[in-house]
C-alpha cells in the first residue's frame, strides 16, 4: 500500500507525495476579492514545505454567494492577472494547487436588503446566522449552475492545476444536500437523488466548462452532525453517484457550523484516538469508489497519516491548521523529524484570521514574542 512520500497521479496532475493542504480562509485577499502579495506569498511558502497539493481557501463564485470578508473571488475575469502570480509562485516552488470555489447560500456574508435576501434551496430559518434564506427559484438555481462553470473557467485560465467544488460544512451546495435545510417539493428536493441535482448539474457544466483532462475535485461532508442533515446513507450516494459521473477525487470531511465540537475543525485533539475523526466514515465511502479520496480531520502525527495510507483507507491526507502553525511540516516530516504537528488544535487562528493580518498561529507567535524577550 501507499506511504505519505509516494507519488501520486490525478487525472493527469502528478503529485510529489500524498499530503494535501485542505482549503483554508485565510483572511489575506483584498477586499474585492483579488488576491493579495501576502497571500501569494503564504502559497508560495507552502509550496516548499513540500506539501503535495495545495488547495486555495474557498473563493466566491458570484458577489451574493461571499461567505466571508477579505474572502477571495472568482466571480468575474478581473480576478485572473492577481490568480496568474499565484499560481507562478507556486509553481517556480515546484507546487500544484487547486482553488476551490463556492457560494455560501445562508451563510453568506452579503449586506442584506429587503429586495436582496440571502439564498438557500428553502425559506428555512438559520437560528445561528439569525436569517431566513429566500428559496431559490429554478431559474437562479440554473443560473448559479451557469456561474460555477464559469468560474471553474477562470480557475483553468488562471493557472491552477485543479478546481474542487466545496459541497461541504453548510454552504450552498450542502443546504441543497441536507433535509434539514431542503424542504422543496421540486425536483430538487424529497428523496437524495433530488437533493443531489443541484451538485450534480454543478459538476457536470463544470466538467463541460473545464474538459475531461482538467482534475475537478469535491469536498464532501460524510456527515452533518446535526439533527435532520445528511446522514452517512446519504454520503455513500452521492460520493458512489460522483464517482461514476468521473469525479477526479473526493475529500471527505464533515460537520456544519450548527455542529459545534462536531463541525469539521474540532478542538483538543490530544492524543493517537482523537485524530482523522472523520476516517470510520470515510473508510465505508472508499469501499464503493474506485477515485481517490482525500481524508481530512485532526491529523496531526505521522504515524496516523502513514497507517491511514498503508491501509488503504485513504489515498491522501489532508490537513489545515498545522500548516498554519508550520507551513514546513511535511519538509521536517520528510528530512526525518517525525515528532507530530506543533499545532494544538486551540482555533485561535480563525480569529486571527478577521484581523488586518489574516489567519496566523496564535500560540506560535506569543512563543516566539516570548522567546526574544528572554533573549533581552
Amino acid at each position: 500500500m501507499a506511504e505519505l512520500f509516494d507519488e501520486i497521479e490525478i487525472n493527469g496532475m502528478a503529485l510529489k507525495n500524498r499530503s494535501v493542504r485542505s482549503a483554508t480562509w485565510t483572511g489575506m485577499a483584498k477586499k474585492d476579492g483579488r488576491c493579495s502579495t501576502k497571500l501569494t506569498k503564504l502559497m508560495g511558502n507552502l509550496a516548499r514545505g513540500e506539501v503535495g497539493l495545495i488547495i486555495t481557501g474557498f473563493a466566491y463564485v458570484m458577489p451574493n454567494g461571499q461567505a466571508l470578508n477579505n474572502q477571495l473571488g472568482i466571480h468575474d475575469d478581473a480576478m485572473i492577472p492577481s490568480l496568474l502570480k499565484l499560481t507562478k509562485r507556486v509553481h517556480a516552488a515546484n507546487g500544484k494547487i487547486a482553488m476551490q470555489i463556492v457560494h455560501a447560500g445562508v451563510q453568506s456574508v452579503m449586506r442584506q436588503r429587503r429586495n436582496q435576501p440571502a439564498w438557500g434551496p428553502s425559506a428555512v430559518y438559520d437560528p445561528l446566522f439569525r436569517r431566513t434564506p429566500k428559496a431559490m427559484t429554478q431559474r437562479e438555481i440554473k443560473e448559479t449552475v451557469h456561474t460555477f462553470a464559469r468560474a471553474a473557467d477562470r480557475v483553468k485560465r488562471a493557472g491552477f492545476d485543479a478546481v474542487e467544488l466545496h459541497g461541504a460544512h453548510g454552504y450552498l451546495v450542502s443546504q441543497f444536500l441536507s433535509p434539514a435545510r431542503n424542504r422543496r417539493t421540486d425536483k430538487y428536493g424529497g428523496p437524495v437523488e433530488n437533493r443531489a441535482r443541484f451538485l450534480f448539474e454543478i459538476y457536470r457544466a463544470v466538467r463541460k466548462s473545464v474538459g475531461r483532462d482538467f482534475p475537478v475535485l469535491i469536498k464532501l461532508n460524510t456527515k452533518d452532525f446535526v439533527r435532520g442533515g445528511l446522514t452517512q446513507r446519504d454520503a455513500l450516494f452521492v460520493a458512489k453517484r460522483l464517482a461514476e459521473m468521473g469525479i477526479d477525487a473526493i475529500e471527505m470531511s464533515g460537520g456544519i457550523p450548527a455542529a459545534g465540537d462536531l463541525g469539521p475543525a474540532r478542538p483538543k485533539i490530544r492524543k493517537a484516538s482523537d485524530e482523522a475523526y472523520f476516517l470510520p466514515l470515510a473508510k465505508k465511502i472508499k469501499k464503493v469508489v474506485s477515485v481517490p479520496i482525500i481524508l481530512v480531520g485532526g491529523l496531526r502525527s505521522f504515524k496516523a497519516a502513514n497507517d491511514i495510507l498503508k491501509t488503504g483507507a485513504a489515498d491522501l491526507i489532508s490537513m489545515s491548521r498545522p500548516l498554519i502553525r508550520e507551513p514546513g511540516l511535511i519538509r521536517r516530516w520528510k528530512k526525518g523529524d517525525r515528532k507530530k504537528a506543533k499545532c494544538i488544535s486551540c482555533n485561535q487562528c480563525f480569529g486571527a484570521a478577521r484581523g488586518p493580518e489574516g489567519v496566523y498561529c496564535v500560540v506560535e507567535r506569543l512563543a516566539k514574542t516570548r522567546r526574544k524577550g528572554n533573549r533581552l
